[in-house]
């Protein structure tokens, strides 16, 4: 389920959003843009992943055309120039768009001995790829992966921070003493307040955590996904060393805050993303209202009444009254997160391992399962419309089971028992997904594949029917990447292209790792390669991996306080949203503080938009390069999963 991120972009203490670009002009610019670019476009070009291939894998890189190119040949060269590969260009698989009429494969499969190449195309055509590495599965993804987490680093809030490449600075320090408030009461618009916010409780402290994206709300929703990420990814293999397990732990911490024990109470949302009152005059702005680095909110001078009390004294909200059920796509995910750190903890640290499986516990069993209509996610609910439940109970249940394996609890045979129910729900029910921060299931059931595996007591559903759902989701990807000319499984025209993709490659290697089976490994691989350059566009969507990646993304730190042009300072390890649809890309959001960056002059990649999608490298375009917590989460996890999969463990072997 795509996350739609309405307005997602906030303020600056003194840079009160005006008015949305003047689109018309934009638009006008960018398509005489296009149009240069189109009519001066090179007759090809070499798409790679441009991070690189382990040398196992099986390797494709891509040649886009303006005429067929089927007699076209390539040789690849290394660093010194010599030539190490040569062979003729593939089949077509397909056009892009009315320049680029074909799209052509070239297999370096037989590339494997370590380094850094390029691809030579001559013949009717002629191109040469950027620079791509062979190396070691470990080495290749665990500095993608620790680049992953210099992001989540950056994205710290409270006095904790690590200053990173941005200079980050303590932020949002009235946390400590906030607030809470009744939940919010929206139109049918979710634009307006329909009513004053209601206080209720208070203070909590509540400091600390990520900002949720490029404006500073924290959700519960993506922090327990985004945690719980890194938690597999630090079960999974140590790529990630100690500032990964350090970072997990910040995570944990800030949802150990966001989860009363004592009084049962879950809470889901600091700040307010959308204001205005009901009347529309505007007397409470929120934090998509303006754009400022974090640690101005803290310098506001308010008092209760001014329009940007709310912006300093952020408000809290509930998940549901004291004691009361919760929403269950948030009490399972909430529960598996603290569950994970459980079985981390269990043989070093007992006593804090079966505290906080005590508290998984708890969240778990406060779940609401007849949660009607419209689930928890954040206030307003269309920031992260969600549909799907049961894949977080089977989720939480079967994280719960692992801990209680793990610390001897008796009570880990009846939480197998409810996984299994709950995975037979979803596998029965209409609201089924793949890898993303909206169906966890994935996850779910390559946990408790693992526990039928090894001898647990029978449930509603076997393994086998755990893996064809597993099976199920590869099937509807590799559906849509058998008609795709850069065998991409995502939808480009939909939000979280990007996440979705990784998502995919993800599953590829949890299926592997559940059956043995190495069917989806050459999928897995073509996905990655797709978020890596091997697109229409040939850019990567992780900020800082290869040659070509976001230099301008919607991020109100990474646009204020770093550089602007893909060098020195950037939000290193970030990933983006990636293509959209072509027609979301009309409204751009602008602050009159924002930094214009130089890949904001006209739209460089607008020649290789196609099939109804756009990529735009802008500050203001929200729909492409926001980067995001759980995209990065979903991206850091398949790179640890690509650095340990069984085939890539081979390889490093050998």
């Amino acid at each position: 389920m795509a996350k739609i991120r309405t307005g997602v972009i906030g303020m600056t203490a003194v840079g009160v959003a005006t008015t949305v670009l003047a689109v018309c002009c934009i638009q006008s610019a960018q398509g005489a843009t296009a149009a240069a670019s189109a009519s001066a476009a090179p007759r090809a070009v070499v798409r790679v992943d441009q991070v690189g291939y382990t040398p196992g894998e099986a390797k494709q890189a891509y040649l886009m055309t303006s005429v067929s190119a089927s007699t076209a040949s390539f040789r690849v060269r290394d660093a010194s120039g010599k030539e190490v590969l040569s062979g003729k260009v593939g089949a077509s698989t397909g056009g892009w768009n009315s320049t680029y009429k074909a799209v052509h494969t070239l297999d370096l499969s037989r590339l494997t001995e370590p380094g850094d190449y390029r691809v030579e195309v001559s013949g009717p055509v002629s191109a040469t790829s950027p620079q791509f590495h062979i190396a070691p599965a470990d080495e290749l993804f665990g500095k993608l992966v620790q680049d992953n987490v210099r992001f989540f680093q950056a994205q710290r809030d409270g006095a904790d921070v690590v200053p990173t490449e941005l200079r980050r600075k303590p932020s949002h320090l009235a946390d400590r003493q906030a607030t809470v408030y009744d939940t919010p009461a929206y139109d049918a618009d979710e634009k307006v307040l329909l009513a004053p916010l209601k206080p209720v409780d208070g203070p909590v402290d509540v400091s600390g955590g990520w900002n949720d994206a490029g404006d500073f709300l924290k959700f519960t929703h993506t922090a327990s996904y985004s945690t719980a990420s890194l938690l597999l990814a630090q079960r999974t293999v140590p790529v990630g060393g100690k500032e990964l397990a350090t970072e997990s732990r910040h995570g944990l911490d800030w949802l150990d805050k966001m989860w009363d024990d004592e009084s049962r109470t879950l809470y889901v949302q600091v700040g307010l993303g959308k204001g205005d009152t009901d009347d529309g005059s505007g007397k409470i702005r929120s934090d998509h209202d303006i754009w400022r680095l974090p640690e101005a909110d803290d310098a506001l001078q308010v008092k209760p009444g001014d329009p940007n009390y709310l912006i300093k004294h952020r408000p809290v909200f509930r998940a549901a009254p004291p004691g009361k059920p919760i929403s269950p796509n948030l009490a399972g995910r909430v529960a598996a997160t603290f569950a994970l750190a459980a079985q981390l903890d269990a043989a070093d640290n007992p006593d804090r391992a079966r505290a906080e499986l005590e508290k998984a516990a708890h969240v778990y069993e406060l779940a609401n399962t007849a949660p009607g209509d419209q689930l928890v996610t954040a206030f307003p609910h269309g920031f992260y419309p969600e549909a799907s439940w049961q894949d977080d109970m089977e989720f939480g249940a079967s994280e719960l089971a692992l801990a209680g394996q793990a610390l001897g609890d008796n009570r880990a045979a009846g939480w197998i028992k409810q996984a299994g129910h709950w995975a037979k729900q979803y596998i029965d029910s209409d609201t089924k997904g793949t890898l993303g921060l909206g169906d966890v299931s994935a996850l779910a059931h390559a946990d408790l594949a693992k526990l039928l595996n090894y001898g647990a007591p029978s449930t509603e559903v076997t393994s086998s029917q755990l893996v064809a759902d597993l099976k199920r989701q590869l099937d509807d990807g590799s559906s849509r990447a058998a008609r795709d000319p850069f065998r991409a499984g995502a939808v480009y025209t939909d939000f979280d292209s990007v996440p979705h993709t990784f998502g995919l490659a993800a599953t590829a290697q949890l299926y592997h790792r559940v059956t043995g089976d190495s069917r989806y490994d050459a999928f897995a691989t073509q996905q990655r390669n797709w978020t890596l350059g091997a697109n229409a566009w040939g850019s990567s969507f992780v900020i800082g991996a290869g040659t070509t990646f976001p230099h301008c993304p919607e991020h109100q730190a990474a646009n204020l306080a770093g550089d602007l042009d893909g060098d020195g300072d950037i939000l290193l390890g970030g990933v983006v949203n990636g293509p959209n649809a072509a027609a979301k890309l009309k409204d751009l959001n602008s602050f009159p503080t924002m930094r214009k960056c130089p890949t904001n002059q006209g739209n460089p990649f607008a020649a290789f938009d196609g099939r109804g999608s756009g990529y735009l490298d802008h500050v203001g375009a929200w729909q492409t390069v926001e980067s995001a917590d759980d995209f990065t989460a979903t991206a850091l996890l398949a790179f640890t999963l690509s650095a340990s999969t069984p085939q890539n463990a081979e390889a490093n072997a050998r």
